[in-house]
């Protein structure tokens, strides 16, 4: 919930906190203080997330308030670091975890991870977003270290010079073992997307890798980079994800899709590939379903998790 609120000329010249808790009913000032720590507070559009900070008559407070018990921090263990260069790091995204800020929060997204790891590193430069993973989806992030390879790490994505490698848990079982998926993707609501005529163009490869009763192993490798578009070429042919109730999944843990590869070019011509396994509930819900992950390119492999090739 966004609470939106214009300072008054009794509450001008207080501090953030003691304003927000003024104005919003319900609020005490700790939890107040919460919420502009985690950068759930914007002052004038901006992200403030000193409490002790002034206001001022005119001023638009906006106060992003969570339902109890969804924040919590981010922390990674050490192997979440997938790989790192001079120029960016490769790390692990958990599932359930979003990728940047939103107007609720700042701490416990996957951006501010990365920021604390760089100004802990002494590097000072922000954590640059240019790609993104779904919250429910989980595997490999790349995050640069400054403007130059943002640049150019931007362009390969733009291009089409990273390829991506997922992997999904679907109820049901394709008609084929390797097919493409190319319907158009365009939004239907605030949060789902789907097939349309006048969508933007869309093309996801897809392999069948394992399948068990009702249950098959898929892999995604998806060409373009639409919003949910993996999910929504596997919904459409009645194969959603397992976890994904938005388009019509099975109950699970987590949603079952995972970023498992990405490969790409540096500026200096090498290949690098970074691959990631997925997290123990994803393989604790394949076992389940009686899928077998011997002979699964990075799952029954060693953990290879990063290579200059």
């Amino acid at each position: 919930m966004i609470l939106r609120k214009i300072v008054s000329n009794e509450i001008s010249g207080r501090r953030l906190d003691d304003a927000v808790a003024t104005l919003c009913e319900g609020l005490s000032k700790s939890e107040a203080r919460r919420i502009i720590d985690r950068g759930g507070c914007a002052l004038n559009s901006s992200m403030v997330r000193v409490a002790s900070r002034l206001v001022k008559v005119g001023d638009v407070i906006e106060v992003g308030v969570m339902e109890a018990g969804r924040f919590c921090e981010l922390l990674l263990p050490p192997e979440s670091l997938l790989y790192e260069d001079d120029d960016l790091i490769a790390v692990n995204k958990p599932a359930g975890v979003n990728t940047q800020r939103t107007p609720y929060q700042l701490k416990g997204t996957l951006e501010y991870w990365v920021s604390e790891y760089f100004r802990q590193a002494g590097l000072l430069e922000p954590a640059r977003v240019i790609h993104r993973l779904d919250r429910g989806t989980s595997g490999v992030m790349l995050f640069p270290k400054q403007k130059r390879a943002a640049a150019w790490l931007s362009k390969r994505f733009h291009d089409g010079l990273v390829d991506k490698r997922y992997l999904a848990l679907v109820s049901g079982r394709p008609g084929e073992e390797t097919w493409r998926a190319d319907g158009p993707i365009g939004k239907l609501g605030t949060s789902r997307y789907g097939i349309m005529v006048g969508g933007r163009p869309a093309l996801t490869e897809f392999r069948l890798l394992a399948t068990s009763g009702d249950y098959s192993l898929v892999e995604a490798r998806p060409q373009t980079g639409r919003t949910h578009q993996i999910r929504v070429h596997l919904e459409a042919p009645g194969l959603p994800i397992a976890g994904d109730a938005t388009y019509g999944g099975v109950p699970a843990e987590r949603m079952m899709l995972h970023c498992a590869e990405l490969t790409f070019k540096n500026e200096l011509g090498a290949e690098i590939r970074v691959a990631a396994r997925p997290d123990p509930a994803f393989e604790r819900f394949m076992r389940e379903k009686g899928i077998v992950a011997d002979t699964i390119p990075g799952l029954g492999s060693p953990d290879e998790r990063a290579m200059a090739l």
